[in-house]
């Protein structure tokens, strides 16, 4: 076989995987339809047995020169194969030397080396690809622009589609509508042979190389005194700049601060220029399961209550990352290497500050009335019948409800009226007489009130959908009177359904548009009384929408989820309905719920214990618990909510 036949073939099987990781497996029917799994482990299987299929239907004869290095797989359940790029060959011809620079660049080589073999001396000396990443939706495309025969060189094309960009500070940033990904490679001679001169300034990977070699995890801030957290992507290995493993890369991104988006309303509790100290590429457990942290002299005189803030931040980034090591206990050192202060679970738990778990779930009946629930997963039956939702309405049934917010440690309730024109606020612990409207609408049913949301410092979110008057309103404490809220970006579009996140610095909405129905975050930025007192800008604004569903053709259900992700009900292009974990930047993790088909809204919590409950227009209220099956706990009814 020769070596433009390998090169060809080679490209095929890559095509290949690339495209089939993107789609489910199908798997047996569940109570609401067709199961569809994709996760990380089924992937890394389907990849292994590639490889095997590879090595078998491989060429008849050997190559007789080139450097030969093995495909290697880590043992036990989380095996993955490993890839490794070819070196180039002696006189390879310019299209050869662009094909392998390419394939290269999407191996598990460590610092690069075999892709560096593929450039100039100065090019490969110089080329730092680990600073950033570029995603594609699948692999590039080579265009000959330029001849052998030009005094410059061949030149090539290289383009796709671009999904999204990774920056220096491993933060995932999607493109909304996919762009068109375009760089021009140099070829020059260096010593008789075909070099690149131009490499691209990131590694380009498609879609499905990218899942391969990095994953996501969160490292955690703090806005104001609650615990945030910000989602990056990490090398599965060692970092191929700083060698450092993924628990160590993450740490260190931890420490150099927040992502771009998440910075205007986030803050470390680490002092400015806080490192690991030199030389730390790997970070230690002892045998209590305290993970050891050693740090540079800018944190050496830090406060103990500062450095609480700091092991908390670090304990939730690390128990945040896969694997099978359980973290109870951080310990922060000094430079001298002396103990500076340590943290358990228990106590990090009281610094985050986050919501109090949810005691009930709620949801409207068939008679448009609220009720309760309370679903033990622990449990094998359900605990307790649906009860109507205690306060002035469970005292004025006459009253309709068309959706509902209960805020956090469930002493009040948002209910919008059954037509939609008016949002009511009541206490759930006392009876009486239905309180007057907070905030109308003149928008008719379906354009009236959205359904309501809290958020963690008790303010109530609403959006008016009235196409003559849309826009986005805040209720400060949920009492008094209603603020209406710039939302920048959002001209020509109207908020048809929201959620804000547990922490209360993001925003989920449904924005209609024109051309179709996306799905957004935006940033919640509030005053600081501090400064913005004195300059007289004292009003709360959303800022900078980025897409948080873009492999979405359709979204019609969202909710937050635990470790500050979205559970979205919706359908990619081409497919079925699906129920899928997405996280807050707009990528899309692999693991989905079984049985989405028929899921017409969908609630979950922070506490991963609880069981997230979804209607459907043939089963009523469901709820899967953890590792279970769907099932019915209420015959019909509709808009299921926790607390938030």
């Amino acid at each position: 076989m020769d070596a433009e036949t390998g090169a060809a073939r080679a490209r095929g099987v890559r095509s290949a995987r690339g495209a089939g990781s993107s789609r489910g497996v199908r798997g047996p029917l569940g109570p609401l339809g067709p199961r569809l799994l994709r996760s990380p482990r089924s992937l890394r299987a389907y990849a292994a047995l590639g490889a095997a299929g590879l090595l078998l239907a491989g060429c008849a004869s050997m190559p007789d020169h080139g450097e030969i290095r093995p495909v290697q797989a880590s043992q036990g359940v989380d095996s993955q194969v490993r890839v490794f790029g070819v070196p180039p060959a002696d006189k390879a011809s310019p299209q050869e030397i662009v094909d392998g620079f390419l394939e290269a660049m999407t191996s598990d080589d460590p610092q690069q080396q075999t892709a560096r073999k593929y450039l100039t001396e100065e090019a490969a000396k110089n080329w730092k690809p680990g600073t950033a990443v570029t995603v594609l939706a699948a692999g590039l495309d080579r265009f000959s622009v330029q001849g052998e025969k030009d005094p410059a060189g061949p030149r090539f094309k290289v383009a796709g589609k671009k999904l999204a960009t990774v920056d220096e500070r491993s933060a995932y940033q999607p493109e909304a509508g996919g762009r068109r990904y375009e760089e021009f490679l140099q070829l020059v001679q260096e010593n008789k042979e075909w070099r690149i001169a131009t490499p691209p300034a990131s590694l380009v990977l498609s879609q499905s190389d990218f899942e391969r070699m990095y994953m996501p995890v969160n490292k955690y801030y703090f806005a104001g005194n609650t615990l945030v957290a910000d989602p990056v992507y990490v090398r599965q290995r060692s970092d191929p700049d700083s060698r450092m493993d993924p628990t160590t890369q993450t740490v260190q991104s931890l420490l150099a601060g927040p992502s771009k988006w998440l910075g205007p309303v986030a803050s470390s509790s680490f002092p400015p220029g806080t490192e690991l100290r030199e030389g730390t590429k790997s970070l230690a457990y002892d045998g209590q399961n305290t993970l050891r942290v050693p740090l540079n002299d800018k944190a050496d005189n830090v406060a103990q209550p500062q450095c609480q803030k700091m092991a908390t931040q670090l304990l939730y980034t690390v128990k945040d990352l896969t694997g099978s090591q359980r973290v109870d206990r951080v310990e922060l050192f000094r430079s001298d290497k002396s103990s500076l202060c340590w943290v358990t679970e228990t106590g990090a738990a009281v610094n985050a500050n986050r919501p109090l778990p949810p005691e009930h779930q709620y949801y409207v009946d068939n008679e448009s009335r609220l009720q309760r629930l309370n679903l033990d997963a622990n449990k094998e039956d359900q605990q307790d019948r649906p009860e109507p939702a205690p306060g002035p309405l469970a005292a004025n049934p006459g009253f309709k409800v068309a959706a509902a917010a209960v805020a956090y440690g469930e002493k009040r309730a948002a209910v919008v009226s059954e037509d939609g024109r008016g949002l009511h606020v009541v206490n759930l612990t006392t009876t009486g007489a239905m309180p007057p409207p907070l905030l109308g609408s003149k928008g008719t049913k379906p354009n009236g009130l959205t359904a309501p949301t809290w958020d963690a410092a008790g303010d109530l979110w609403i959006a008016d959908q009235d196409p003559q008057n849309p826009a986005l309103w805040r209720v400060p404490g949920g009492t008094g009177t209603a603020e209406k809220v710039q939302v920048a970006g959002l001209e020509g579009g109207r908020i048809t359904a929201l959620k804000a996140s547990p922490d209360g610095v993001r925003l989920a909405m449904l924005v209609q548009r024109e051309n179709g129905k996306d799905l957004v975050i935006g940033r919640v930025e509030r005053p600081d009384p501090r400064t913005d007192a004195k300059t007289g800008n004292a009003a709360v604004s959303v800022r900078e929408l980025r897409p948080a569903a873009p492999q979405m053709a359709d979204v019609d259900a969202m909710s937050w989820a635990p470790r500050g992700r979205l559970l979205v009900v919706g359908r990619e292009s081409g497919g079925l309905v699906q129920a899928r974990y997405m996280l807050a930047d707009g990528s899309m993790l692999a693991a989905g719920l079984p049985g989405a088909s028929g899921l017409k809204a969908v609630a979950a919590t922070e506490d991963e214990k609880k069981p997230v409950i979804a209607s459907s227009d043939e089963d009523g209220i469901v709820w899967l618990p953890p590792g279970a099956q769907w099932r019915t706990v209420a015959a019909g009814g509709r808009a299921p909510v926790y607390p938030g």
